[in-house]
């Protein structure tokens, strides 16, 4: 019996022991190598060390980059704006109306023959210049030479029988006187004496006619002017009645340009030119940028176009250096005043917003409020560049007066001396920091105004 309970209780422990050996086994790692080695447990560290460095590691190259792109950012945000500034100027603006005008030449002619017969010559090239009394063709004069030739021989034949008309009238006379002939016959003579004077007076004019048209074989230019394209060439018959002439002169100096006014425009043009007032008017190219050629008001019609509720006026040019030409489209420029000691400014300049209207003045330093030396707040501090200007720009309300193309005139906001952006004001602000330019002076810049208001783009921040 006690030898049973002994073995029961070996076998009790031996299972315990067992259990106890299986339970040790599941709980150790699975990690290959020598059983209770301490190997095992510095490879498990290493593994853990290594993937904490390469998750720190990242996150400093992601903040590194971060903070490259915000200080990339930061610079090129504080970097100046390249734009254009133009000064405010004060000067004397002439206050015009405008208009659409076509060039005509001051007289045209058109060159004809007068009498029937070859041309012989035109001794004129095409588009050269000619003066008043110049020939521009000769007809073949001999007809009309012989014509008057027969003139003058008549003449002196019809003479030498008015002589004996008046011997032979003179002869009965004296016999009427001695009774030897009739009352009739006497007369009779005389009357035949006074044919033959009639005679010698046809025939003169009969010279003269013949002087005529041997002077019209040769044709001269009634006009200083431009020859056009010759219509006949030397050789062809022309005769006085053909529809088309030989040739077109063309007087281009002086020259002028109709135009057409607004009726209720008129009053006041009307007024100064009865005053006695000499209305200069600008002729500019078809876009008005281009100033061509300047003259005065010569005249206004007589009547409005009812159907346009227009008028037409006249001006003369001078046009001495050729700028002007017939049927060219021209845009007329009638000044009717000018404005003394106006503050004038380029119409590029000029903006609009919900303020109205104003434009970027040109101020030194930095913007109010605005520290030496700006840092963002993850970044380092970013040094503005040393021994150099600094420029910023606000916006200055303005008051416009008078408007045109390139040119406005105000009534107050600036002075004159004043810089002023024209050029790039789309990507400004209220304290933007600018780099200054000085804007090229455009032709026409400053020359005229007209009434009216002038709106760019951009709104003051």
């Amino acid at each position: 019996m006690p030898s049973t309970q002994m073995n029961e209780k070996e076998r009790v422990d031996g299972a315990a022991a067992a259990e106890s050996q299986k339970n040790l086994r599941e709980s150790e790692p699975l990690v290959e190598g020598p059983k209770g080695s301490p190997a095992r447990k510095w490879i498990v560290v290493l593994v853990i060390l290594a993937v904490v460095g390469a998750a720190v590691w990242k996150i400093r190259r992601n903040t590194a980059e971060q903070t490259g792109v915000q200080m990339m950012m930061a610079a090129q945000a504080d970097r100046p704006t390249p734009v254009q500034v133009s000064s405010v100027q004060q000067k004397t603006m002439p206050i015009f109306l405008t208009a659409l005008g076509t060039v005509t030449a001051y007289n045209t002619v058109t060159i004809k023959s007068r009498v029937d017969g070859q041309l012989m010559q035109v001794p004129v090239r095409e588009g050269q210049a000619v003066r008043q009394g110049q020939v521009l063709a000769e007809i073949d004069p001999k007809p009309y030479q012989a014509a008057l030739e027969q003139a003058q021989g008549q003449l002196v034949k019809d003479q030498a029988n008015a002589v004996n008309a008046r011997a032979e009238a003179a002869r009965y006379e004296a016999l009427l006187s001695a009774g030897v002939v009739s009352k009739e016959s006497q007369q009779a003579q005389a009357s035949t004496a006074g044919q033959a004077e009639g005679s010698i007076a046809s025939d003169r004019a009969a010279i003269e006619a013949a002087k005529v048209n041997l002077g019209y074989t040769k044709i001269f230019s009634p006009i200083n002017g431009v020859v056009g394209l010759r219509q006949v060439d030397a050789g062809n018959i022309v005769h006085a009645a053909d529809t088309n002439g030989l040739l077109v002169v063309t007087q281009l100096q002086p020259i002028a340009v109709i135009f057409t006014l607004p009726e209720d425009q008129l009053p006041e043009v009307l007024k100064k030119s009865r005053a006695g007032d000499k209305l200069v008017v600008e002729a500019y190219d078809r876009a008005a940028a281009t100033h061509l050629a300047s003259g005065s008001l010569l005249t206004v019609d007589n009547q409005i176009d009812t159907t346009t509720g227009t008028v037409k006026a006249k001006a003369v040019f001078e046009n001495k250096d050729g700028a002007l030409f017939p049927n060219q489209f021209v845009n007329v420029r009638l000044i009717l005043q000018e404005k003394r000691n106006a503050v004038v400014i380029p119409a590029s300049a000029l903006q609009t917003g919900t303020q109205g209207n104003f434009v970027y003045l040109l101020k030194q330093g930095q913007p109010p409020a605005d520290p030496l030396a700006k840092k963002d707040a993850d970044g380092p501090v970013i040094e503005l560049p040393e021994n150099k200007t600094n420029y910023y720009v606000m916006a200055q309300t303005v008051n416009v007066e008078l408007t045109e193309g390139t040119q406005v005139i105000l009534s107050g906001g600036v002075k004159p001396g004043d810089q002023i952006v024209v050029d790039g004001q789309e990507k400004l602000k209220n304290g933007s920091k600018v780099f200054p330019r000085t804007a090229p002076v455009k032709a026409g810049d400053g020359t005229t105004a007209e009434l009216g208001m002038t709106s760019t783009t951009g709104q003051p921040s």
